[in-house]
């Protein structure tokens, strides 16, 4: 299993109609959100915050070693 599975993915809408983009991995307790630019796709922010999450839980887990 990559790593990239077992990041849970939340897609919310605020009461402001604004919507937030959660990423979390459980067993790290790490979590990552950020409000979404209705202006851009939202795949192409999903991936770069991804990519973002990503190399934080690599430089996590160097840190923990």
């Amino acid at each position: 299993m990559s790593p990239r599975d077992k990041i849970q993915v939340e897609l919310l809408k605020l009461a402001t109609g604004e919507r937030l983009l959660r990423l979390s991995d459980p067993p790290s307790g790490l979590a990552l959100e950020k409000k979404l630019d209705p202006q851009q796709p939202v795949a192409r922010q999903k991936e770069t915050l991804f990519s973002i999450f990503e190399a934080a839980l690599v430089r996590a887990d160097l840190t923990a070693a």
